[in-house]
């Protein structure tokens, strides 16, 4: 078994086990939906929020960000695209509020994604 081979079992098998890391969340991207995927999303503590300065005239308004991490093949093969919207919910079986985010960047490496989201928030 070669390391890149370890690698993908430890991503599966660790970071992204419901047991250990991950959470099963539906994810809406490019008009498809993914129901109860294995993802890891972190953000920002509401104290570090960044306040959206007064010359942009929405004051009271907060620049919220989070990190997305989950399998390529769990989002159909898609790699989102910086500029589109990605909507993922706030609890299993697909119900619970969704949270609309932009993808500020996104990366891949060995089949794991890396989406670094933007939302506003008050």
């Amino acid at each position: 078994m070669s390391f890149k081979d370890m690698l993908a079992d430890d991503i599966h098998n660790v970071f992204l086990n419901v047991d250990e890391f991950a959470e099963k969340r539906t994810v809406e991207y490019d008009g498809e939906r993914y129901e109860d995927i294995p993802i890891v999303l972190s953000g920002m503590k509401e104290k570090d929020r960044r306040q959206l300065v007064a010359t942009d005239h929405i004051q009271g308004l907060y620049m919220v960000s989070s990190v997305l991490h989950c399998s390529i093949d769990d989002l159909g093969g898609k790699q989102p695209e910086k500029g589109q919207r990605i909507r993922i919910n706030d609890e299993e079986g697909g119900g619970g509020f969704f949270r609309e985010f932009y993808v500020a960047s996104s990366t891949c490496e060995l089949g794991m994604l890396r989406v670094e989201l933007e939302a506003i928030d008050e």
